[in-house]
């Protein structure tokens, strides 16, 4: 399995690296939108994105609507990790295509709901 982590922030990537490798996801960072696009094309069978809203060169919801509009990758579940909390900026990502939101600052286990939430599937955790 393997999750793609998008953030500008090298200390919010170890951050969500150390919370989500640990389930099993084998790991790839971005520091922003465009290297996240190609770090999916290296890797099209990446299972789970954890995005930032607020990144240079392709922010978050420009990158949301690129993966979204390529079929590719349709079954990514998409997470957007932000500071963002404007219901209308809320509105907009889902409607781009956003599966969940995680707002900063978060805790382990506010991002493990959220991810059983939508469905992700943590081998980890079904083995215990």
């Amino acid at each position: 399995m393997h999750a793609l982590i998008v953030d500008d922030s090298r200390a919010m990537r170890r951050v969500l690296r150390s919370i989500v490798e640990p389930l099993g996801f084998e790991i790839t960072e971005a520091g922003n939108g465009i290297e996240g696009l190609q770090q999916l094309v290296e890797r099209p069978n990446t299972e789970l994105a954890l995005v930032d809203w607020n990144m240079p060169e392709m922010n978050g919801l420009e990158f949301v609507k690129a993966v979204r509009a390529n079929p590719v990758y349709e079954r990514i579940k998409l997470v957007m990790v932000t500071t963002e909390t404007e219901p209308a900026k809320m509105a907009r990502a889902l409607m781009a295509g956003v599966d969940e939101f995680v707002m900063k600052p978060f805790t382990k286990d506010i991002l493990l709901d959220k991810l059983q939430l939508i469905g992700v599937t943590m081998p980890v955790l079904a083995e215990v």
